[in-house]
């Protein structure tokens, strides 16, 4: 099983995806952060193509197959459920994206955290963010992409604890 976990920052995706890795045996965290990571490291600025020179990773090309890869090698390794944080707002990269996943594991499932952009800005000042730094630049965008209806399973986060969400996920899931 693989469980995706998206929503813009702030809005509890770390958060309920350790508590799911806590509810679900044989699970394990998988954040594609780190490919994107890894892959701004090596990829050196004058190979980038202009349309990869945004400063967001995701816009990498080899990133969205990377990150389908990685996940395939460690399911197929470890044998694990896969919980999986994550931003993704671009509807091509999501697509991409869960379609692979679902090659590796039928029972792939989306949920999208939500929350008001009041309530997402707050969460990220308690977590040490500054005002206007890169998370808080990608609320607008992040918000407005979670309208399209390819965002299925969302989930509004503002009045429910943790574990309430962690729940709600649990019910949806085919274990």
């Amino acid at each position: 099983m693989i469980i995706m976990v998206n929503g813009a920052f702030g809005a509890g995706k770390t958060t309920v995806s350790e508590e799911l890795l806590r509810r679900i045996d044989g699970s394990m965290l998988y954040d594609p952060e780190f490919v994107g990571f890894l892959l701004r490291e090596i990829v050196p600025d004058d190979a980038k193509s202009a349309d990869e020179q945004t400063g967001d990773f995701q816009d990498l090309r080899p990133w969205k197959s990377l990150v389908v890869k990685v996940a395939e090698e460690i399911k197929n390794t470890y044998g694990k459920h896969l919980i999986v944080p994550m931003t993704i707002r671009k509807r091509e990269y999501f697509e991409e994206i869960v379609n692979g996943f679902k090659r590796i594991d039928p029972k792939t499932y989306h949920f999208c955290l939500m929350a008001s952009k009041e309530t997402i800005h707050n969460r990220l000042r308690s977590r040490g963010e500054e005002d206007g730094n890169w998370c808080f630049q990608q609320t607008d965008a992040c918000l407005d992409a979670f309208e399209d209806s390819i965002f299925e399973q969302k989930i509004w986060t503002e009045d429910k604890t943790v574990n309430e969400i962690a729940e709600e996920i649990m019910r949806k899931v085919d274990q």
